[in-house]
């Protein structure tokens, strides 16, 4: 259990790492054709829609990850839950619920869904 944690919090904080959110080829390979998002701001997205949109985001965005946890829900199922804070352009920091679903594709972990929700 302890080495399935690590490679989902692998793939979970290399989403969050610029270099990771700014190659679409990197995004593609992570993310599931059926990707969707329900996004902190309230906006859903898609796979296409993250793939057109974050590769051009030029913004400075830093996140710490702390209370990073798993549930498998089945074979080839984890749920990843954790709190994020987020800063952006060295203001506006915004602290985050997040819970994300992976799902083993061929032998590869694929985020297939991802919900951020702002807390106080």
């Amino acid at each position: 259990m302890e080495e399935l944690h690590n490679i989902i919090y692998e793939l979970e904080t290399s989403l969050l790492r610029l270099e990771v959110r700014s190659s679409f080829y990197q995004l593609n390979n992570l993310l599931s054709d059926d990707f969707k998002e329900f996004g902190s701001s309230g906006l859903v997205y898609t796979k296409q829609n993250v793939l057109e949109r974050l590769p051009q985001n030029t913004d400075k965005t830093v996140y710490i990850v702390s209370d990073f946890k798993i549930v498998v829900l089945s074979e080839g199922v984890v749920m990843s839950n954790f709190k994020t804070d987020r800063t952006i352009n060295d203001t506006d920091k915004v602290s985050s619920l997040r819970t994300s679903l992976w799902r083993k594709e061929n032998s590869v972990w694929k985020l297939f869904f991802h919900q951020g929700t702002p807390i106080k």
